[in-house]
């Protein structure tokens, strides 16, 4: 009996039937999607040393924005942390002296960041922002300091990634400069020149005779 077309896209429709093996596989472990961000991302081609060394060089606008942000919460947070200690040293009648200085402290800090974040010093900024998170955190208001370590470290380790990249892509920061040995050409090809100062042999020294 012939089949009728439908029939035939019908079981077209149909998924394979898949053993019990496969099945729990499957469960376990997600097949590759080609379509994924991740694949897409792996194929991408790789950066030259040179565009990493740029990227290294100079902070992207996320990392900026993320400094021009930082800066005036932090002055923020500054004032009201050593505005709430000084009122409670004031309290306990000790002397405030040190929370004023403290407070000096912190919006430094927080000057700190706007400058660097500038300036696109993303090494720096990662840092001047985590100790400004720790200082924070040391005095016991974590709230406040907890956010700008996270954004410290996030901006420490994507410099540390960064110089991982420019490893693997075989460029380097430093440069090293090597001196020729003697008698080899330099690095213009030329011959160092010879000492024009000479120095005649001096001419032994006779032993007298004996009993004369």
């Amino acid at each position: 009996m012939p089949r009728n077309k439908h029939s035939d896209d019908l079981d077209d429709d149909v998924p394979p039937k898949l053993s019990l093996w496969e099945r729990l596989r499957y469960t376990m472990v997600k097949p590759d999607d080609p379509d994924s961000p991740a694949k897409k991302k792996a194929e991408e081609p790789t950066q030259s040393a040179e565009e990493i060394q740029d990227l290294i060089a100079r902070a992207d606008d996320k990392e900026r924005n993320l400094g021009l942000i930082a800066a005036p919460v932090g002055a923020v947070v500054a004032l009201l942390v050593s505005a709430d200690l000084i009122n409670h040293a004031k309290s306990l009648n000790q002397s405030t002296g040190v929370y004023q200085n403290l407070d000096f402290v912190l919006l430094g800090m927080a000057v700190l960041m706007l400058v660097t974040a500038l300036l696109r010093k993303r090494l720096f900024e990662g840092m001047v922002m985590a100790l400004f998170g720790v200082g924070i955190f040391n005095l016991h208001y974590w709230g406040f300091g907890v956010p700008f370590v996270i954004g410290g470290a996030w901006l420490l380790v994507r410099a540390y990634r960064l110089q991982q990249k420019l490893k693997l892509a075989g460029g380097s920061t430093k440069k090293s400069y090597v001196t020729p040995p003697r008698g080899l050409p330099s690095a213009g090809g030329v011959l160092p020149r010879p000492n024009k100062r000479y120095t005649p042999p001096v001419a032994p020294r006779k032993q007298p005779k004996p009993g004369s």
